[in-house]
């Protein structure tokens, strides 16, 4: 007998899968839910485990092919091709062109992709995900699936015997790419903007409640984790929320910032102030070992783009990183940035540098073009616009000590602005036509 959480997965699955034909937001909330929580690491999906069900690429042949059947009704604004997603296509190019270039990849990709290849499947996505979230509903869908993603997980952590702790540090829970305690925290942290948007959002306090208990969940999951690149990331997140936050909202925002700072105290523990702690250097007080290694680390990543400005190769910082610090042998780069520029080079580092601004440009102009509208609705896209922002500024700043430079959650964090663009543009041609019929 398959219990209630496997029955409820497998009907969930199946019920995006098939829905994707008919409506492909479907397919991306089922393969987002899917990247977030990672089913395949939960005791409930054991009893179906020996099918051999590959449920991303299931999802996202689904949502593929629904985009195909119902690709007449889809909707993309104003361009079918902006130049973020441009961008994304040369640097995708550059990922691959940096594979001749650079040297062989030997050792360490034998069981997972290699980033060319799987960054190629997230290029894929990513622009299936940018051309199908272009409406207002499918947009807080996926807000939605995110913020419940981000619930499940809360309450995992929450409920984690202690050998699911590493050195006092929560790890292994999870998607894939969050199985490493610094990674997941980053996910959870650039969360909490999602949901305090949506909490403001909301006008039922059922909803309004889901958004608190949320919030409380995933603040206490992020404290579990010990991280402390999440832990500036929120820092600089709150500190971006006093400057960029709505004039109309401002007095609602710093209440929710002192709240979540009261909140986030009373989940801290002893440990976690502790390891919070060295981040801050003093005479009196010498740096860990792990955080004083990240500055060695970045170091020798500058050394190899001195050594060959085209990059080492993508993949290749693992197996190359020895050969200038050889008792760091194999260790990662412990930096999104670093790392880029290592193994793509001058030319990658400056076309994902593009990305990120078009991502703050794209933005910017939701919250110019919202003026267009009447004010409730001007007022939304602002809010809406807000979180995407503080989001952003969260997982940028996380990217400072943690490598996520071909994690997904990346890309999508960096499209996310162009959907909503979509969504405002699609508005807006709305009412242009009413107005044209009147």
């Amino acid at each position: 007998m398959f219990s209630v959480k496997t029955v409820l997965f497998l009907g969930i699955f199946g019920f995006c899968s098939a829905g994707a034909l008919f409506l492909p937001q479907l397919g991306v909330y089922g393969y987002i839910a899917d990247y977030c929580i990672g089913p395949a690491s939960q005791w409930w999906e054991a009893p179906v485990s020996h099918f051999g069900i590959r449920y991303s690429f299931t999802l996202a042949l689904c949502t593929i092919t629904g985009f195909v059947l119902q690709n007449s009704k889809m909707r993309y604004g104003w361009s079918v091709f902006y130049k973020q997603e441009v961008f994304l296509l040369f640097f995708l190019g550059i990922l691959w062109f940096s594979t001749v270039t650079g040297d062989v990849t030997v050792g360490r990709y034998d069981i997972i992709d290699h980033p060319s290849i799987k960054f190629t499947k997230i290029t894929i996505f990513v622009l299936l995900f940018t051309h199908i979230i272009t409406e207002k509903k499918k947009f807080d869908g996926l807000l939605w699936v995110f913020i419940l993603c981000a619930f499940a997980l809360g309450l995992q952590a929450w409920d984690m015997p202690l050998r699911a702790f590493v050195r006092g540090r929560l790890e292994g829970i999870g998607g894939a790419d969050f199985a490493e305690s610094n990674f997941f925290a980053a996910f959870m942290a650039a969360m909490l903007p999602f949901i305090g948007v949506q909490f403001l959002r909301s006008k039922s306090w059922t909803f309004k409640i889901l958004c608190f208990s949320a919030a409380a969940f995933t603040a206490n999951a992020v404290v579990l984790c010990r991280s402390r690149g999440a832990f500036v990331g929120i820092g600089a997140g709150a500190v971006a929320a006093l400057f960029f936050s709505p004039a109309e909202h401002r007095k609602k925002i710093i209440l929710c910032l002192i709240l979540g700072i009261i909140g986030g105290l009373y989940v801290t523990d002893e440990q976690f102030l502790d390891r919070m702690s060295t981040i801050f250097v003093s005479e009196e007080r010498e740096m860990d070992e792990s955080a004083q290694s990240r500055f060695v680390l970045w170091s020798a990543g500058l050394k190899m783009l001195s050594d060959k400005p085209l990059g080492i190769g993508a993949g290749n910082w693992y197996q190359t990183i020895g050969k200038y610090v050889p008792e760091y042998a194999g260790k990662d780069s412990h930096n999104t940035y670093v790392k880029c520029i290592a193994e793509l080079g001058i030319h990658g580092f400056f076309i994902f540098g593009l990305i990120v601004y078009y991502a703050f440009s794209q933005i910017k102009w939701i919250i110019k073009e919202s003026e267009n509208l009447l004010p409730e609705k001007a007022h939304d896209y602002r809010l809406l616009a807000f979180g995407l922002c503080i989001s952003l500024v969260i997982y940028l700043t996380c990217a400072l000590t943690i490598t996520m430079i071909y994690t997904e959650l990346t890309w999508l964090l960096l499209m996310l602005p162009l959907c909503l663009r979509r969504v405002l543009e699609n508005e807006l041609t709305d009412i242009e036509k009413e107005a044209e019929t009147t």
